[in-house]
């Protein structure tokens, strides 16, 4: 992360392309194992840990500016543990996981892209001087 305050919302972003990446890698697990007896698919929580910490009362770049990225991290959990989807006890479906991952594959990209933006910004605004 960047040490600067122009670049909270920047630091941001990172946070959570990397936890797209970590979902990238979860989902391509699940994949690689929809044919192992009594696998259960695991996910990456992330959004609403992201999401609490960004609520308040002031604007959204003081919220930004006051959050402490240190303490929100991805975490790997179990879904839906207790349910199968075929008597070997495996509770994998793989069209879910093809579209979770193609999802996920848009929302880091985005993520990249806005991130390029923001240092484009700051770029231009540092070239006026």
């Amino acid at each position: 992360m960047l040490g600067s305050n122009a670049f909270n919302y920047i630091n941001v972003l990172d946070k959570a392309a990397d936890a797209s990446w970590l979902r990238n890698e979860v989902i391509s697990n699940n994949i690689a194992n929809v044919n192992t007896p009594g696998y259960k698919r695991k996910d990456v929580a992330f959004e609403t840990y992201l999401k609490s910490a960004l609520i308040g009362d002031n604007s959204l770049e003081k919220r930004v500016a006051d959050i402490r990225l240190d303490a929100i991290n991805p975490s790997i959990y179990t879904d839906n543990a207790n349910l199968s989807y075929r008597l070997d006890g495996n509770n994998v479906d793989i069209d879910t996981e093809t579209a979770n991952l193609a999802q996920n594959q848009i929302r880091y990209y985005a993520l990249i892209d806005s991130m390029t933006q923001e240092f484009n910004r700051l770029k231009s605004v540092l070239q006026m001087k």
